[in-house]
């Protein structure tokens, strides 16, 4: 081989380890090419995959954050809202079941904030019964100022002591404002006042006398039951009954003569010696009567303290000028002082008459004999006269 073929032969096989070698560079392009293709399609799928991803998570973040939100900062009113709402508070409610009743009343947005606001006023335990007037559309800070026990809405009355039922139910009716008529027929429903079983279905004596405070939702039932109830605190208290049983009568026929008391006293201190002349009259041999011009004024429907000749001779059970022994019921509603006279006469005296004998200050004096009572008359007579 000369020269220029040994260079063709080189340049030949270099041509073609070239060629060789470039077709080589050519084809790992191209697979190179096809790899990064293939990478790349299996590289945006699960990109694809977390962005969607990315997305749920995100949509779901803002409705939890919305819930979370929600749940920390409650619907809430601002201001002090408008319009008036009469709310009742009733015994035994949570805080929590207030809430829902102003959230559904429309006093309140929302029950959480009600009671956030009542968590933060440290105000929970000391929600009290009874009715308050709200407003509507109220921010929950101050619909828990609004329900203090110092804005309760009551009505407070108070009866004295000596009340007949008639008196007390126009009382009850004034005072409240509700419907006299309403009053009288609860008081005939006796059934519903919780009447212990001595008072024989009748509400006179046992409508106690003392200081009520009534609700503007109660109803003349509801007043007549809380005055009953008081009695029985009394009744309890002294042990009516088995008190009663000691002294030989029955709890009713103590609640009878403590009205009388109640009616013939002008002082609490002479209550008890009242009691000795009442008891000392029927125990009396040969029979007395009472002989009680109270008992003749109740049937006249009368409130003299003295009855004429002729007041005493009415037909009636409650004359006791005429008729032995107890009238057959009350006459007033007696107190708890004439309760306690009834069951603790003063002891060991005879006295069988008594006379108040000075009306401006009410002193009653105490007499054995007819003579004796003749001479109080005739003081009570000077008194009246100004002699």
């Amino acid at each position: 081989m000369n020269d220029l073929e040994d260079m063709d032969f080189l340049l030949g096989a270099e041509d073609d380890d070239g060629r060789g070698r470039r077709r080589g560079r050519g084809n790992g392009r191209r697979g190179r090419r096809r790899r990064r293709r293939r990478n790349r399609g299996g590289f945006l799928a699960p990109l694809l995959a977390f962005i969607i991803l990315i997305g749920i998570i995100g949509g779901g973040g803002y409705y939890g954050y919305r819930w979370f939100s929600d749940a920390l900062v409650p619907d809430d009113y601002t201001g002090q809202g408008t319009g008036e709402v009469l709310f009742e508070i009733k015994d035994g409610q949570s805080a929590s079941e207030v809430a829902q009743e102003l959230q559904e009343q429309g006093v309140v947005a929302s029950a959480r904030a009600f009671i956030n606001a009542v968590d933060s006023a440290n105000k929970s335990a000391s929600l009290q019964p009874g009715t308050y007037k709200m407003r509507k559309q109220m921010a929950a800070a101050e619909a828990v100022k609004l329900l203090d026990k110092d804005n309760l809405i009551v009505t407070k009355a108070t009866f004295k002591e000596g009340l007949r039922l008639s008196d007390t139910l126009k009382q009850l009716a004034e005072k409240t404002g509700k419907d006299h008529k309403e009053f009288q027929k609860a008081a005939k429903n006796t059934e519903e006042l919780g009447l212990p079983p001595y008072a024989k279905g009748k509400l006179e004596g046992y409508a106690f006398p003392a200081t009520y405070e009534f609700q503007p939702n109660d109803t003349p039932t509801d007043m007549l039951a809380k005055m009953v109830e008081r009695f029985h605190q009394t009744a309890e208290r002294l042990d009516l009954e088995a008190s009663a049983k000691k002294m030989g009568f029955t709890p009713h026929e103590i609640i009878i003569i403590a009205s009388i008391i109640e009616a013939e006293a002008g002082r609490h201190e002479d209550m008890p010696r009242i009691a000795r002349v009442i008891y000392n009259r029927m125990n009396h041999e040969p029979e007395m009567k009472l002989a009680m011009d109270s008992t003749v004024m109740y049937a006249l429907g009368k409130y003299r303290t003295r009855a004429t000749f002729a007041e005493t001779e009415i037909d009636s059970p409650y004359n006791t000028y005429k008729h032995l022994g107890l009238p057959p019921g009350p006459i007033t509603n007696p107190g708890d002082h004439a309760i306690e006279a009834a069951l603790n006469p003063t002891k060991d005296k005879p006295w069988l008459f008594f006379v108040a004998t000075d009306p401006k200050s009410n002193v009653t004096k105490f007499a054995t004999t007819e003579a004796e009572r003749q001479a109080l008359l005739a003081e009570l007579e000077r008194n009246s006269s100004g002699g």
